[in-house]
């Protein structure tokens, strides 16, 4: 009878451990997999909201996340003069009164009476647009009326038409907003390895020529936008000229900073207080 029982107690299992042991790796792996989980961002959110935060930060506006990825890329400024925080912002923003902001309307109708006076012969032409709206004056040309194909450098009628209309905006002191635009066709030379340089640098060449004009540089800014934010439809020849563009924004000084984001070159140019191209 001893010797059985001792026979028993040499036999006993000494690895029990391992169950113990495997339930906790599973733990530790299920706990691992949902860490991961958790920690993977969405693009498309984060880049909205990152946009929607400047925004704010820019324009002391409430901010309103779409919840949609955007599906273009980001827009590349080359400067962002005058930035300040929030706070700052909203207190230096001064309070409009009625008589005050019509006032302003009515400088800037002038202002495009007086532009649509110097570019009469493109409009007719069907190259440029002039349009006014709440946001300020917006001047819309193609870009077959300011470069050479797949240039930034304009020609030497364009920049006769440039130089009078800085001589118009020399007559007022608001902000204005340069952006160029391309179609979605990629470009790829030596000089312009894409869209993005080539939009930046006709924008630059513009806000350049206003300057040697005579237009104060704290003014001006110059942005490129490559093909994001198309007025039509690439599919077709016609609809890619409409989207190869320079848009000079004149700023209305009561209800713009100089770099609020907007959708006036988002979308086909409407007519508003009587001005039509």
């Amino acid at each position: 009878m001893a010797r059985r029982r001792r026979h028993e107690e040499e036999h006993e299992n000494h690895e029990r451990w391992l169950v113990s042991y495997a339930d906790f790796i599973t733990l530790l792996f299920a706990f691992f997999v949902v860490m991961y989980a958790i920690s993977s961002v969405n693009e498309g959110k984060y880049r909205v909201l990152s946009t929607a935060i400047v925004e704010a930060f820019n324009t002391g506006e409430k901010i309103t996340v779409n919840p949609t990825p955007p599906t273009g890329g980001a827009n590349t400024m080359i400067a962002v003069p005058n930035a300040k925080p929030v706070a700052e912002a909203v207190k230096s923003r001064p309070k409009v009164t009625t008589p005050e902001r019509g006032r302003e309307q009515a400088k800037l109708a002038q202002l495009a009476n007086e532009l649509m006076k110097v570019m009469d012969p493109l409009i007719r032409g069907g190259q440029v647009r002039v349009t006014q709206s709440a946001l300020g004056v917006a001047i819309e040309i193609k870009d077959s009326a300011l470069f050479p194909v797949g240039q930034a450098a304009p020609s030497a009628q364009s920049r006769q038409v440039l130089a009078e209309v800085a001589r118009v905006l020399s007559t007022v002191d608001n902000p204005v907003r340069v952006e160029g635009f391309t179609d979605n066709v990629p470009i790829k030379n030596p000089v312009y390895p894409s869209n993005w340089e080539l939009s930046a640098s006709r924008a630059g060449s513009v806000v350049r020529l206003f300057v040697e004009s005579g237009i104060a540089p704290d003014r001006l800014v110059a942005i490129g936008r490559a093909e994001n934010l198309p007025v039509a439809d690439n599919a077709s020849d016609d609809g890619r000229a409409k989207n190869r563009r320079v848009s000079i924004t004149v700023l209305s000084g009561n209800d713009a900073e100089p770099l609020p984001r907007d959708s006036v070159s988002a979308a086909p140019l409407a007519t508003q207080n009587g001005v039509n191209p």
